[in-house]
């Protein structure tokens, strides 16, 4: 059988350049030390490390095995750090970005819930729809929806998010609803922040310009107007299930819904062992399907 203390001697010894450094590090005598690398020695039946009066060398043997063996000790050490950092009470100033009606609705609640169980913590919270810098900007975390673009930022997965495109039953009395992509070009199409829809065809994303009498860079202005028969609109559930659930609204083209479009909390690398970052993040995981509307 194994015995860590000795493969934790030698790799100790080896990482620190002596015995006695390594006894030290350890807080335990020299030649304890030497006798657990002894045994490991006996145990492998071959020699790690050539000694001298002066310095010890690792032969080809304890190099490889070294090479192998101080990693398990490293990751030990982040593990520890890594508990001892989720234990810590988040404190500071939290900087949060997200977009505006989600934020509104579904974060500031949970982000002031969460505030109130930590009240030495300190919150900074920025509202739009623009994609901020998150790095050059100073923000710890930034709510991102849709599929992410390549980044060096670290991502995790708060909810799902499903896009659908709905019109009201007034609206589709004059229109007859689109079964195929080529038909959206026949309709009233309602724009919002972007006049690119993004479907799904035959498991290719899939996106389609649109245009119509109504733009603007608003989601409830938007829903308003699909509601009152303006014409159709893409929305995420989250705007649009009340209104189905209920048939004020109705969804068309879900043959070609593009439903790769979670809601992120994402942030920047060097933030990934912070107590406050952590911990909210897993507080946003765990409660914001209490807030959510009920899936359809």
């Amino acid at each position: 059988m194994q015995r860590w203390d000795r493969i934790e001697a030698f790799v100790e010894v080896v990482r620190l350049g002596t015995f006695a450094a390594a006894a030290r590090h350890l807080k335990v005598s020299n030649s304890h030390v030497s006798r657990l690398v002894s045994q490991l020695e006996n145990q492998l039946g071959t020699t790690l490390l050539y000694r001298t009066t002066r310095q010890i060398r690792l032969t080809d043997t304890g190099a490889l095995y070294y090479e192998h063996c101080h990693h398990l000790f490293d990751g030990f050490r982040e593990a520890e750090a890594a508990i001892n950092d989720l234990q810590a009470q988040p404190k500071g100033v939290l900087r949060l970005t997200s977009a505006t009606t989600f934020g509104e609705r579904f974060i500031a609640p949970l982000i002031n819930d969460f505030l109130c169980q930590h009240p030495q913590l300190e919150i900074r919270l920025h509202f739009t729809n623009r994609q901020v810098d998150i790095i050059d900007e100073g923000y710890d975390i930034a709510i991102r929806m849709g599929t992410l673009r390549d980044s060096t930022l670290i991502a995790r997965r708060i909810c799902e998010r499903h896009e659908y495109v709905v019109g009201s039953p007034e609206y589709f009395t004059r229109m007859p609803q689109p079964h195929t992509l080529s038909e959206l070009s026949r309709h009233r199409c309602l724009v919002g922040s972007r006049d690119l829809w993004r479907f799904d065809v035959d498991g290719v994303r899939r996106e389609v310009r649109v245009e119509g009498p109504w733009e603007g860079n608003s989601g409830p202005a938007l829903l308003d107007a699909a509601l009152k028969g303006l014409g159709l609109a893409q929305l995420p559930d989250y705007y649009v299930d009340p209104y189905l659930a209920s048939g004020e609204l109705v969804s068309v083209l879900d043959a070609y819904r593009h439903d790769d479009t979670a809601v992120w909390a994402v942030y920047p690398r060097h933030r990934h062992r912070s107590p406050k970052v952590h911990q909210f993040i897993g507080y946003l995981i765990e409660h914001i399907g209490e807030l959510l509307p009920v899936r359809r």
